[in-house]
């Protein structure tokens, strides 16, 4: 098949890229290398949109929360991504969690079916010299194809350590010492396990993840910094030794049940938790929340083994590490996502600098509906800064100072402020204006989907 477009990469990104164009009307072509005979460090599978770490899209609140809002905003362009989640959803409260295999099948198969779309499993070993290309190979970008984007950018690429959770086998946890309940009650009472921990318990731990044996970095690994938002948590822990207590073992909002008494008759606060979330539909496999980690597996095995409740842990997946590679985007690229210097070339999704699987998906989207306006022949108009897709375009693109660029998720404070609103009120605010701005732009833009 003839094609409109060539897009570079089946992550999240560049699915839902292939999938705006395709619904349009154009002809794409997606070549994708897993499947030929090519793996990354970090994938498990040859599937389209494979969720490599969290099986979480984070808070799906539309009304409070920045994430939340981007959410809702993809939803009213036709996301595939939010498609897919939503047939593929696992309890997880307020969050959207999703069960990672059901989630990436559906995204294949209608990716698949669809016939403007063509999927090759392939290779690309360098930037084309012309036709419309999106790259979106995320930041496991194979390393000939990253030489040709850095040699193309006059830019060395940056790049970050993204580590991956463990995931436990349900039946081998202990609810004679864990208990289900959701911080400070919110969600069904089910959707997160929690493990408790002494003062004692909770020191030994931390000595643990000090002292236990790590992947060694290799040469062109070295100095590569972490991600603020997915730090492993024995780097945490060298921050201090009650760091982790007051990140992802807070244990504020959780009454142990074991610890009630007639005075308490719900139970105390235990000095720290580990929280486990569903990590697919039938409830057989959790994941251990915030415990990315470069610990070795033997050394997880024995380490989290002695967390309570998970004496018999059975491993599913234990922590991982791999690098995750960006460009410098306010420095390379314009407010469209083109490369500048070769503007038949945009980048979509993490490989921009913004993290998270909602940011890479939204990027993505509106990649594709840049490529799509430029094929139509009319003018593109981005969101306004004050929605979550806007704010996220305009820190990309420039708001961003090139010479600290970072890995971003949305969040408020890439919002135009509202001094104006009491501090308390804020968040709604936000979130206000943003759906009324983004309910003008899609009808200036003639965007609502049929």
């Amino acid at each position: 098949m003839n094609h409109d477009v060539h897009i570079i990469g089946g992550g999240l990104a560049g699915s839902e890229a292939a999938w705006q164009l395709a619904r349009r009307g154009f002809k794409v072509r997606l070549s994708e290398m897993r499947g030929s005979g090519e793996m990354t460090p970090a994938h498990q599978t040859d599937g389209l949109a494979e969720l490599v770490c969290s099986n979480s899209f984070r808070s799906d609140d539309d009304e409070k929360n920045a994430v939340g809002l981007l959410h809702h905003e993809m939803r009213r362009l036709d996301s595939i991504i939010m498609q897919a989640g939503e047939t593929a959803r696992v309890p997880a409260g307020s969050a959207m969690a999703v069960d990672r295999d059901v989630f990436s099948a559906g995204v294949q198969r209608t990716l698949e079916e669809h016939p403007n779309l063509t999927i090759v499993r392939e290779r690309v070993d360098a930037l084309p010299a012309s036709g419309l290309t999106l790259v979106a190979t995320g930041p496991l970008t194979a390393k000939s194809l990253a030489q040709s984007i850095a040699n193309a950018t006059g830019e060395d690429s940056l790049a970050f350590f993204d580590a991956i959770a463990p995931i436990v086998h349900r039946d081998s946890i202990d609810m004679d010492v864990a208990w289900f309940q959701s911080r400070w009650n919110k969600g069904s009472g089910k959707d997160y396990i929690n493990c408790p921990m002494t003062r004692e318990q909770y020191a030994a731990f931390v000595q643990g993840l000090l002292d236990g044996e790590k992947t060694e970095f290799r040469e062109w690994e070295a100095d590569t910094p972490y991600f603020e938002g997915c730090m492993p948590i024995e780097v945490m822990a060298a921050r201090g030794p009650e760091t982790l207590r007051f990140g992802p073992m807070k244990p504020v909002g959780l009454d142990n049940p074991r610890d009630a008494t007639p005075e308490f008759p719900q139970g105390r606060w235990p000095y720290a938790v580990v929280q486990l979330r569903q990590d697919n539909k039938l409830g057989t496999l959790w994941n251990m929340v915030g415990f990315q980690t470069k610990l070795k597996y033997g050394a997880q095995v024995e380490l989290f083994r002695t967390i309570p409740g998970l004496e018999n842990a059975e491993f599913a997946r234990l922590g991982g590490l791999h690098r995750n590679t960006f460009i410098n985007s306010p420095l390379v690229l314009d407010r469209q996502l083109r490369l500048k210097g070769a503007d038949h070339i945009r980048f979509g999704g993490q490989i921009t600098g913004c993290e998270g699987y909602v940011e890479s998906s939204a990027v993505g989207l509106l990649a594709g509906m840049m490529i799509a306006n430029e094929l139509a022949g009319t003018e593109w108009s981005p969101p306004p800064r004050t929605t979550a897709m806007g704010a996220l375009l305009a820190h990309i693109t420039g708001d961003a100072e090139s010479d600290s660029y970072q890995p971003m998720n949305v969040n408020f404070g890439l919002f135009p402020p509202l001094h104006e609103v009491k501090k308390k009120a804020r968040k709604e605010a936000y979130t206000d204006r943003a759906k009324a701005d983004f309910g003008a732009w899609l009808e200036a833009m003639d965007a609502v989907p049929a």
